[in-house]
């Protein structure tokens, strides 16, 4: 079961767009030194995006997504942008490294912080399995009367 926090899911959707959207801008804006820094951040940033706008809630474009998956997606994400500097050689400039540690926090705290599901929705109901004998007892008035088939005395 997906835990519930206090963040709407629009409010998520929303921030994911301008988180994607920013770390499009960022390296032009802040001129990263590394074409490492820059190219990630880029790809990472159009990755969001396209994430965002396919998964299957309110925000999306494109319901293609299922939400379970969006939740990993984010959390690989955020994984992903806080090992960025170390993973691509580009520790040693310290405004690249900071925006991708800040940005891969922020990310991990909105993901666990969304409530996904809507208030008045109910949680998901499980599927049991079909028996193939009734599991509870008979009332005498609900058995049908035996009639015997026609033609036969």
């Amino acid at each position: 079961m997906i835990k519930q926090g206090p963040i709407p899911a629009f409010v998520h959707g929303l921030f994911e767009y301008i988180a994607g959207i920013a770390l499009i801008a960022l390296p032009l804006i802040l001129n990263y030194d590394s074409s490492s820094a820059t190219a990630a951040s880029i790809v990472l940033g159009v990755l969001l995006l396209v994430l965002t706008s396919t998964t299957a809630w309110s925000t999306s474009l494109v319901n293609s997504v299922p939400l379970a998956v969006h939740i990993l997606l984010d959390y690989a994400l955020a994984a992903v942008l806080i090992a960025s500097p170390f993973l691509f050689s580009f520790s040693d400039e310290s405004k690249p490294t900071g925006v991708f540690i800040a940005a891969g926090v922020i990310q991990l705290l909105f993901s666990i912080a969304t409530r996904y599901r809507k208030d008045d929705e109910p949680p998901p109901k499980r599927r049991r399995m079909k028996r193939s004998t009734p599991d509870r007892s008979v009332r005498d008035d609900e058995i049908p009367e035996f009639e015997p088939p026609s033609g036969s005395r």
